[in-house]
């Protein structure tokens, strides 16, 4: 059932008001960005094929214990293949320069959120 007029364009306004009152969290859960770790996929299928090697040679062997055990291999397989790299960044982080018209008084971690909403909420951010 399609939305009606009012009904999108309150949509599109809760839209609005997500990315720019909460762009940190739209980055967070948005799509992930950058190239595939292809090292750990080649190994992760690589450990995936074991496992299964090691699941028929249980039951070649009729010993449930060796198939469990290629099953786990399989399943560790899997998770090497799809889970990111948790390496730091190639390039240095650079530390972030106050922008002009920024205040810079020397707070605490509170005061810089606190200024930084107050920010956003004027529109300079």
């Amino acid at each position: 059932m399609p939305l009606s007029e009012q009904e999108q364009r309150l949509l599109d306004e809760m839209e609005r008001n997500l990315y720019r009152n909460d762009a940190d969290f739209v980055a967070t859960v948005g799509p992930r960005r950058g190239r595939p770790n292809y090292t750990s996929l080649i190994v992760g299928i690589l450990i995936g094929v074991a496992g299964i090697a090691v699941l028929v040679t249980g039951v070649v062997i009729r010993q449930p214990l060796v198939g469990v055990l290629g099953f786990a291999i399989m399943f560790a397989g899997v998770l090497v293949a799809l889970n990111p790299s948790r390496r730091a960044p190639a390039e240095p982080v650079q530390p972030a320069k106050p922008r002009k018209g920024a205040p810079t008084r020397g707070g605490g971690f509170m005061d810089q959120l606190n200024d930084r909403w107050e920010r956003r909420q004027d529109g300079r951010d």
